[in-house]
């Protein structure tokens, strides 16, 4: 059993980061480990944090979804945790991967409001509403993750729906995000070098250097560690990045992030650790079409471009349209430059493109990060 939960946790570890181009809620681990309701399980287990990532994913149907942890610092001596899971959140912490604080609420604040993400609590934050005024005019972004029926499900405090909304980033995101930052203080994983690890990071891989770098906490308008509270220092422009996602079967199942230094390869098994795999999502007569390394994608400058290497070629969907008509043939060996809607099409419902320009909608085939845990399907209320 022991591991079994040690999967778990790698999988789990592919799910967060700090990466604020690929995050998609904000929580605090302290308090969802501790949602024993969840499962009728130990006072406080990490597991928890993975059926809250798993009912994330069903409600914005889409697969991979990272979250932006932050972690008090007492979690990692909490006695109702195992030594394996202390052991877990400190390798998270010294890869970088989240956030240890001793006022972890304020920052997962602070986050949301940068970056325009929802937060996934069952506080209500009201004395920080001055502070925060989207909570009173936004409050649709604050959802408690509650029991139901085969796993959690959000419930939004006042007004609002029951799935986790965005809002706009704070303005002072752009500036923030727009520069690369270092801290003063020597193996910072936030603001200098840092990484990933286990079986199942390249799901949520953290790019310290540098466009997968944290915001940075502002402290009286200075751009702050929030690790160790001194001031960060401006260290040039971010390069340029895009974000692009791939759908297979009407579902969004990865993002990934694009960037003039680094193309991105894409296809069935290609070689890398950088590479997206799309085998473990296909069908037997798309693994035959789809090469091992079907497509390349680089950013020259803020065009997007998708380069076929594979054998049989692709197709390129012009501002989403699915008619036949409309699709236009990508050879082998052959380039074009993506357009505002366009999508690269590699095999029938096999598609690539920026995540707004991919029509959503199909039934919702979970992969879920708790496919290992031992006995969790006895455990889920019914």
């Amino acid at each position: 059993m022991r591991f079994e939960i040690s999967k778990v946790l790698d999988a789990i570890e592919g799910r967060v980061c700090t990466d604020p181009q690929l995050v998609r809620a904000v929580i605090d681990l302290a308090e969802i480990i501790r949602y024993q309701d969840l499962d009728g399980g130990r006072p406080a287990s990490t597991l928890r944090l993975g059926m809250v990532i798993d009912a994330l994913a069903r409600s914005l149907e889409e697969d991979s979804v990272p979250v932006y942890a932050v972690v008090h610092r007492g979690v990692l001596s909490d006695a109702d945790l195992t030594s394996n899971e202390r052991m877990v959140v400190r390798r998270w912490a010294d890869d970088g991967l989240v956030e240890v604080l001793d006022n972890p609420g304020d920052r997962m604040l602070e986050v949301a409001d940068l970056l325009g993400l929802p937060v996934l609590s069952r506080v209500r934050f009201d004395g920080l509403r001055g502070r925060f005024p989207w909570l009173a005019e936004q409050p649709g972004r604050v959802v408690a993750p509650v029991p139901g029926a085969g796993g959690p499900v959000f419930i939004a405090h006042v007004g609002g729906g029951h799935s986790p909304a965005s809002g706009p980033p704070s303005p002072a995101a752009a500036k923030l995000l727009a520069r690369e930052w270092r801290c003063p203080e020597s193996g910072c994983n936030l603001f200098g070098g840092g990484g990933g690890g286990g079986a199942f990071a390249d799901l949520a891989r953290v790019d310290r250097a540098p466009t997968g770098q944290p915001p940075p906490s502002l402290r009286n308008g200075v751009p702050t560690c929030p690790r160790h509270g001194t001031r960060l220092r401006d260290a040039g422009p971010r390069p340029r990045s895009q974000v692009l996602a791939v759908r297979v079967g009407g579902l969004i199942r990865r993002r990934f992030v694009l960037t003039e230094e680094q193309p991105v390869t894409v296809g069935r098994a290609p070689e890398g650790s950088s590479g997206i795999t799309l085998g473990q999502w296909l069908n037997d007569e798309a693994r035959r079409w789809i090469s091992r390394t079907h497509l390349r994608f680089e950013l020259r400058g803020t065009d997007v471009v998708a380069i076929d290497v594979s054998t049989n070629g692709s197709g390129i969907r012009p501002a989403g349209s699915m008619a036949e008509a409309d699709r236009i043939p990508l050879p082998p060996q052959e380039s074009r430059v993506l357009g505002a809607g366009d999508m690269v099409e590699l095999y029938p419902g096999v598609q690539i493109g920026r995540p707004a320009d991919l029509p959503a909608g199909a039934p919702y085939n979970p992969d879920s990060v708790m496919s290992e845990a031992p006995t969790m399907a006895m455990r889920l209320p019914r």
